[in-house]
């Protein structure tokens, strides 16, 4: 593979890539290139400038959520610092959850075309309890289990992918 294929980008073009205010052409050249060794740690390094909290981001898990070393261990965390518990454990649990399960409830989301049947399927917003972000939304048959969409491994990860082995997770007392 030619060497300037595989070039590092500056912070400064990722911070814009994150944001969404880098130019198109720009934008699906990088997505099209060859990975540059550390992309992942200049983009872990762009999120952790946007949030105000300290704790390190390990993952993004999407836009505004991340699982993050804590002192109290590896926790989902939104970007306005709330924590919706360890890591392994479903984040929606710990959001505020709006369920939309009347035919009322439906109509403020569809307005001008048929809805759903509430009795075969509901619409889960699941927002966060501090800043009241939406961080996702599920649509489901009523009585449905809330589905667990992603735990990583992030030992292997961290130590197969990108050679770097995490310390071991430290557990807060009483956790």
């Amino acid at each position: 593979m030619p060497e300037d294929t595989m070039t590092s980008y500056p912070k400064e073009t990722i911070r814009e890539l994150v944001a969404g205010t880098l130019p198109w052409h720009q934008t699906k050249q990088i997505m099209s290139a060859y990975k540059d060794d550390d992309r992942f740690f200049t983009y872990i390094q762009v999120l952790q400038e946007r949030v105000a909290w300290m704790d390190r981001i390990l993952l993004p898990v999407s836009d505004l959520l991340f699982i993050a070393e804590t002192p109290r261990g590896r926790m989902t965390k939104c970007e306005c610092g709330q924590e919706f518990g360890h890591y392994k454990r479903n984040w929606k649990l710990g959001a505020h959850i709006r369920v939309r399960k009347t035919k009322q409830a439906l109509r403020e989301i569809y307005p001008n075309s048929d809805i759903p049947d509430p009795e075969w399927m509901e619409i889960r917003e699941f927002i966060c309890q501090s800043c009241g972000t939406m961080h996702e939304v599920e649509a489901a048959a009523p009585g449905y289990p809330i589905v667990h969409d992603f735990q990583p491994d992030l030992e292997g990860f961290y130590r197969d992918w990108l050679r770097q082995p995490l310390a071991a997770e430290k557990q807060a007392v009483g956790a």
